[in-house]
């Protein structure tokens, strides 16, 4: 009898990746909850749509095999939760919650790898004075205590930094309201309660060269299985690709990997997959923590099917099931993959964009290849959701190979034939150096959704009605 397994906010790149995954045909997806209204134009209506989906799951008439999400917030806390209530293997609501909660996740931290994490403090900043609450020089960062994809955070190296940046976090912080739902559900610590999503964080800066690990907890053992390097345009602000297999030193990758098992054992994370972003400062050899995720990113999913022959949703699969994940490795078509990010620095109207023939064309000419388009034709670049703030992302191309220099002249060769035609506008923008000057270079990357477009999906059985390959963004 097949596996029935329930993926919130599915879509169809990842309904793909799950269906490649090692004994795929035993198992049925069923899609949960539309990915759209979970983003709600970033309107977090966490309790409906947690009750949507108990509702849908009770009426369920056959086995409830495993509930799973690769996504962010709400996803990332809905998926618990409903572990719990309908008894599927899956981490508790509070170590997510640790995990997520900046301020509460810091405390954890501090106590098993206090050298590895910057000073921090939390802070109110709707207060009189937020500035005074502060004990740091300049620079330092801010960020609330819940965001996703770094909104809301600023590097501060002046007194007007710090005060532009509280006017906005005022104006918009309300936005993770909607967290403060679960912290209620919550038995929380004295030092905890009371820091809700209208409070922030400040932290000393930390640099380095970036890096994700991914790995999973399954019955209190914590695993790891690849680390995949972040790495930085020349003006450091925004994210030139994201390659795997890391060249970051092996004792730092085992070091990595010992931290890990320190910080998930603290928080009390079990039974599903994470990961943990890392910078390491060559200089002063020194390994900084960042933050964890509570979920596979998507992003690297391509990179891993391209290098190790499957992809991560191999372990979110298995983990949730119950089962030791199956994951082998170097058994893909090429030794080096990337996510590489195609970007335009001054905002612009979109005039053209590849066709799907363009597309086509591409990956006869480099097999493997998958391109992501970001906006259409008729939009401005900066309507486009989910980009940082000193760039546009028009595609994402993921790319495999045989070595660093094949990879880089497979991406040089993308950029040729990807045609996109713009219409400059007369609106101010912000040149590479001020974006140099205006963020950190230990700004957390942007876990980004992975969309392929062009993309057939096979004829199976499924609940899930796969969409078009229009662009569906979402918070991954």
């Amino acid at each position: 009898m097949k596996k029935n397994i329930f993926v919130i906010g599915l879509d169809d790149f990842n309904l793909r990746m799950i269906r490649s995954v090692k004994n795929a045909e035993n198992y049925k997806i069923h899609g949960l909850l539309d990915i759209n209204l979970l983003i709600d134009s970033g309107k977090y209506r966490l309790i409906d749509m947690l009750e949507l989906a108990d509702q849908k799951l009770r009426a369920f008439e056959g086995s409830i095999d495993a509930i799973v999400g690769y996504t962010d917030f709400p996803v990332s806390t809905i998926v618990p939760i409903l572990c719990q209530r309908f008894n599927v293997p899956g981490p508790s609501l509070e170590s997510v919650v640790k995990c997520e909660h900046k301020y509460w996740s810091r405390l954890e931290q501090k106590k098993v790898i206090p050298e590895h994490i910057p000073a921090f403090i939390k802070f109110d900043p709707f207060d009189d004075n937020p500035l005074e609450q502060i004990p740091f020089h300049f620079p330092f960062w801010i960020k609330p205590v819940k965001s996703t994809a770094s909104q809301l955070g600023f590097r501060i190296n002046s007194r007007s930094d710090f005060y532009r940046a509280i006017k906005m976090l005022r104006d918009h912080i309300g936005l993770f309201r909607p967290f403060d739902q679960l912290l209620d559900m919550l038995r929380l610590p004295a030092e905890v309660a009371g820091v809700n999503s209208s409070h922030c964080v400040a932290e000393q800066i930390i640099s380095g060269q970036q890096c994700t690990l991914e790995g999973y907890v399954y019955k209190g053992r914590v695993h790891s299985y690849g680390i995949i390097d972040s790495i930085r345009e020349p003006n450091r602000t925004s994210f030139a690709r994201y390659q795997y297999p890391s060249r970051l030193p092996k004792n730092v990758q085992d070091e990595m990997a010992g931290i890990s098992k320190k910080v998930m054992h603290q928080v009390g994370f079990d039974n599903s997959a994470f990961n943990l972003e890392f910078f390491w400062n060559r200089k002063a050899n020194k390994i900084w923590f960042l933050e964890i995720n509570t979920r596979i990113p998507q992003s690297h999913s391509d990179l891993f099917q391209k290098v190790d022959g499957v992809s991560n949703h191999q372990v979110m699969i298995d983990v949730a099931l119950g089962r030791d994940p199956w994951f082998p490795r170097r058994q893909g078509h090429f030794p080096v993959a990337a996510k590489f990010f195609l970007r335009e620095y001054r905002d612009k109207f979109i005039t053209h964009i590849p066709t799907r023939e363009d597309l086509e064309r591409l990956r006869r000419k480099i097999p493997g290849t998958l391109v992501d388009l970001q906006g259409k034709a008729g939009m401005k670049l900066s309507q486009i959701p989910e980009q940082d703030s000193y760039s546009y992302a028009t595609a994402f191309i993921y790319l495999g190979a045989q070595n660093q220099r094949e990879l880089l002249e497979k991406f040089r060769q993308c950029r040729h034939l990807l045609k996109f035609q713009f219409q400059d506008l007369t609106v101010p923008t912000v040149s590479p150096k001020k974006a140099i000057e205006r963020v950190p270079e230990a700004a957390p990357a942007a876990a980004i959704q992975v969309v392929t477009a062009p993309m057939e999906i096979s004829e199976q059985n499924t609940e899930h009605s796969p969409q078009s390959s229009v662009q569906k963004r979402i918070k991954p």
